[in-house]
């Protein structure tokens, strides 16, 4: 959840233009992370989690992709732009090593 919160504070940086666009896209993909796993930990079973896990996991590089989107745009810094990288680059091996857990 911390990720979303910066994620959001960053997005709000970009052009008014892209409020229906890329901040728009990136602010829904971040949510998607956080409210993913809470769905699936809300399940009864372990193929329900490991699905959920899956789709939060795919909302993870799609930020990924769109932070990168955002920095070539120059909407934010690079250093910004490392900052959340470094974050997703934690997240999505604890989301991997969660999925190989519960897909058994």
């Amino acid at each position: 959840m911390s990720l979303a919160g910066l994620v959001y504070a960053l997005s709000r940086k970009y052009p008014e233009e892209e409020k229906f666009g890329l901040t728009s896209q990136t602010q829904r993909a971040v949510v998607s992370i956080a409210s993913n796993i809470a769905e699936g930990a809300g399940r009864g079973s372990d193929k329900d989690f490991a699905h959920f896990l899956n789709v939060a996991l795919g909302s993870a590089f799609e930020v990924e992709t769109q932070v990168i989107l955002a920095g070539q745009f120059k909407y934010i810094t690079e250093e910004e732009q490392e900052i959340v990288l470094s974050e997703l680059h934690v997240i999505q091996p604890q989301l991997n090593a969660l999925i190989k857990k519960y897909c058994k």
